[in-house]
Parts: C-alpha cells; structure tokens; sequence
C-alpha cells in the first residue's frame, strides 16, 4: 500500500473514522455547554443508550437541590448547517426511540443533534480570543413520541432549540420544579 503524503500546505489528519471524529466533536460541544452552565457530566458506564447524564445544583430547585438529565447524543452531516423552516428530520433508530420516548421517567432525557459540516477542516477555526465549533447542536424531548417505522422513525427537531448554556439552564430549570425539559 503506498504511503500518500499531504500536498504543500495541506494538513495531514489521522485515519480515525470520521463518525467517531464527529462523536468526539459532539462530546466537546456538551462539555463545553456544561461548563458555562453550572453542570457537571458523568458518563454511564456501560452505555445503555444514554450518553451522558447532567447534573445541575441549585437551592432553588424545589425537588432536590441537584436535578440530573440524561442526554442520548447524536451527530450528522447530512443535514445543513441553518436548516429552513421550523424544524429538520433525524432518523433513530427504533431502538433509541423507545428508550427516549418513555413515559413516565424519574430522570427526564433529550436528544441533542449536532449537525456538522461533511469536511473536518471546517470543523472549527480557532483564534487568540474564540474557539469557533461548527455547526450547532439542537435538542428535543421525544417522551411520548411513537415509533413508525419498521426500524427507523424519523422524529422532527426544532430549529429553535438550538442547545447552548442558557437552553441547558432552562431546561434544568423546568426539570427542578418538577416539570420536563
């Protein structure tokens, strides 16, 4: 097999697949939403479906002091950075909708989707004052939601849930008055 070297100026990146690049990608997102918004993370081991569990602690809360989210993470390409209209699908698996979907729960859950451009050099750019992550992440609660399809339901995210610090304090928010994200 021969060796191929980068072309003059080109940035020669490793062969990891490029799905478990946009996890890692995603996994930055999340904690860096966490950390300015209060939270800490704990990842379930083994993972059961659940990705990342959310912890946020406040005296206000009225059903604990600390209230915990569990967080399924998803990311794609496939669909454009700014999606038109009020909402783009995402297809799940039938088996992480149901886990999603249930109702009722103690620990309320989220799906997060990240989309992120189809090339890794437009992944982020970085400068003396920011860290630009590109694209967004947006979330949804799927509790109720029905599965359709014979292994895969296309559920709708809405573009306004665009998930950054002040939506994850909300969200925490509602969780501890005793309400759902």
């Amino acid at each position: 097999m021969a060796l191929t070297r980068p072309e003059p100026g080109e940035v020669l990146r490793g062969s990891l697949a490029v799905t478990a690049c946009m996890e890692t990608l995603q996994v930055g997102y999340l904690h860096a939403v966490a950390a300015a918004a209060g939270c800490s993370l704990s990842q379930p081991f083994p993972d059961n479906g659940i990705d990342w569990h959310v912890s946020h602690g406040a005296a206000t809360h009225a059903v604990d002091d600390e209230v915990t989210l569990k967080v399924q993470l998803k990311a794609t390409y496939q669909v454009p950075a700014r999606p038109a209209g009020p909402s783009f699908a995402f297809t799940l698996d039938n088996e992480h909708l149901v886990k999603l979907a249930r109702t009722p729960v103690l620990v309320p859950k989220i799906l997060v989707v990240m989309l992120v451009p189809r090339d890794r050099a437009a992944w982020i750019s970085a400068g003396h004052d920011q860290l630009d992550l590109r694209h967004c992440c947006y979330w949804t609660n799927l509790a109720g939601h029905p599965v359709t399809g014979r292994r895969r339901t296309t559920v709708r995210i809405p573009t306004s849930r665009i998930f950054d610090d002040r939506a994850l304090c909300e969200i925490m928010t509602r969780v501890g008055s005793g309400g759902t994200p």
